[in-house]
């Protein structure tokens, strides 16, 4: 049996799991390096300033965040927010649904939320409410929210692939939905 190091922060993982309940809500692992996971999935993703308000009071980092869809014909999204303190990783899991469609921004808490939070708004068009900073960070304004959400299959996304054809594709069909839109007012 592998063993894996975890540095005693009982008021946090307490904390965090009072705000996770449910089957599997609340979990440890390893692996085979001897790194150190816990896993949080919050009931809501209102809980989520909370739980970043215990993370960095912890004094933890913000490593990143993952955005992905559990079903692709009636999206439910997650958001993962990926924590390291002490070697240890907390991952914080939300659900986006229609009862809840929007997380509040942490990025008042941790800095560099701010691009993460403003990727998974334009990338996958996630509501982020009170985002400090809300403007795109690379894509054209034109282009419609959640775009590569919709174009890139999630095999390819998950490949890390990105290809010049998949950017002409999206091009084009923009510039024939903006010809359609000057014939239909002609």
């Amino acid at each position: 049996m592998q063993t894996y190091t975890t540095h005693d922060h009982a008021a946090l993982v307490e904390g965090l799991s009072a705000l996770a309940t449910g089957t599997d809500a609340v979990r440890s692992s390893g692996d085979a390096y001897g790194n150190a996971y816990r896993w949080f999935h919050l009931d809501t993703p209102r809980h989520m300033t909370r739980a970043a308000e215990l993370l960095a009071r912890a004094g933890a980092r913000l490593a990143t965040t993952t955005a992905y869809n559990l079903r692709l014909a009636e999206p439910v999204q997650e958001i993962c927010y990926h924590f390291e303190l002490d070697g240890v990783v907390y991952n914080v899991t939300v659900r986006l649904d229609t009862e809840w469609p929007a997380v509040p921004s942490i990025t008042p808490l941790f800095a560099n939320a701010d691009w993460n939070e403003r990727e998974m708004m334009e990338l996958y068009a996630v509501q982020v409410e009170g985002h400090p900073n809300p403007r795109r960070l690379f894509l054209d304004e034109t282009l419609e929210e959640g775009l590569l959400g919709e174009a890139v299959p999630l095999s390819v996304m998950m490949n890390g692939a990105s290809t010049v054809d998949l950017w002409e594709r999206i091009l084009q069909d923009r510039e024939k939905a903006e010809c359609a839109a000057k014939e239909s007012r002609s």
